[in-house]
């Protein structure tokens, strides 16, 4: 039902990530003004996190981006403080620093929270991914690395970074004339399987040039920093690195009814089920898909539901997030641009091509904070 109080309509958005300014931005565009947005990140800075596992490499450091800047795009104001909790009988959220923030409309931005799967492992932390990687590449430089194991935990997080990394240390060895053997133990059926077939036919037959191994349907465990054993099957795999995702939880919030993995659970239109003017979007959500992309798809939808809820919108329908995700394969040479098709979780139309095939070619396909990035010369494929 549309508001019709003379005050604001005063929309809340939590977090500082890719949902989260997707959101302000569509919310923005959809308000027409007529919204009082405010953004609750703690950080100042927003991370272009999906560039960061070239450093390593050489390249430039990841583009850092200031939240108030996209803020004030939105007309949005920024609460610099971290969430605690929220009461969503009285509509307040609570900061841990005491603050309470009322709203008409919550949208919960928060992300995940990324674990350890195995302690004898290197976990990759795109946070801080040179410095780890830093004296691993040296030591594959040098020839004292020769195999590699990348392995992706049965509860994974968005897959794309360790296909990357496989296939950049690989060129770098291949490169420095080094001989460097490197295997890929995956759950998925086929590599980058979220993608499609025709998708994932590219990425084997890209991984197979490069002379990089898969083996998938597996699941595996770490017992100690040169093992890998690998289920149904019980085989072995040595090697002299072993480097993994980590695993994704939600961050449990305090004041929903979350999933056994603390992620919260969201209808089509990316409201939270039961709760009046509570919706969600990114990884946040119990979707399976942790995918920059996915995430402004969400957040695109969470949108348009507040602006229907608010009144303002007029014909915007919240459409499911069932769309079209983009993936940018690195591969330390020329890029493959990865494209589907989603009906749920599955692809129905697939396609892998050397150019991108859509707007911009960025990591991020975002309908707002795309064009908006790429206007600041930043977030550039």
């Amino acid at each position: 039902m549309a508001s019709s109080s003379p005050d604001p309509f005063k929309v809340l958005i939590v977090g500082g990530g890719v949902a989260a300014l997707e959101g302000a931005l569509a919310l923005a565009d959809l308000g027409g003004g007529r919204l009082e947005l405010a953004l609750l990140a703690p950080e100042p800075e927003f991370h272009y996190r999906p560039m960061a596992v070239r450093e390593p490499f050489g390249y430039r450091a990841a583009e850092h981006h200031a939240v108030t800047d996209v803020a004030e795009a939105a007309g949005a104001s920024v609460i610099a403080e971290r969430f605690a909790s929220v009461n969503t009988a009285a509509r307040v959220v609570h900061t841990e620093s005491g603050s309470q923030i009322g709203y008409d409309a919550l949208l919960l931005a928060l992300g995940a929270t990324a674990r350890v799967r195995f302690v004898h492992a290197l976990t990759i932390d795109d946070a801080r991914l040179d410095e780890q990687l830093h004296g691993l590449i040296e030591d594959v430089d040098g020839g004292y690395v020769r195999t590699i194991a990348f392995v992706v935990p049965a509860r994974m997080a968005w897959p794309l970074p360790i296909y990357e990394l496989a296939l950049m240390i690989t060129r770098r060895a291949f490169e420095m004339n080094v001989e460097l053997a490197a295997t890929i133990v995956t759950p998925e059926a086929r590599p980058l399987e979220v993608f499609g077939d025709v998708a994932s036919a590219a990425v084997e037959e890209l991984l197979g040039g490069a002379g990089v191994a898969t083996v998938t349907r597996a699941r595996c465990e770490v017992p100690d920093s040169r093992h890998v054993v690998i289920n149904p099957g019980d085989r072995t795999l040595e090697a002299d690195r072993i480097v993994s995702l980590p695993e994704l939880f939600g961050p449990a919030v305090r004041g929903l009814r979350g999933d056994s993995h603390g992620f919260i659970p969201v209808d089509a239109q990316c409201a939270v089920a039961g709760v009046a003017g509570v919706f969600a979007a990114g990884d946040v959500t119990d979707s399976p898909l942790k995918h920059g992309g996915f995430a402004a798809l969400q957040a695109d939808t969470a949108a348009a539901s507040i602006a229907a809820l608010a009144g303002v919108g007029v014909g915007v329908a919240a459409e499911p997030p069932a769309a079209v995700i983009h993936g940018m394969l690195l591969t330390g040479a020329e890029p493959l641009y990865l494209t589907v098709q989603l009906s749920g979780t599955q692809g129905i139309h697939s396609s892998a091509d050397s150019e991108p095939t859509w707007a911009g070619g960025a990591k991020i396909a975002a309908r707002y904070l795309g064009p908006f990035l790429a206007g600041r010369g930043g977030a550039a494929g």
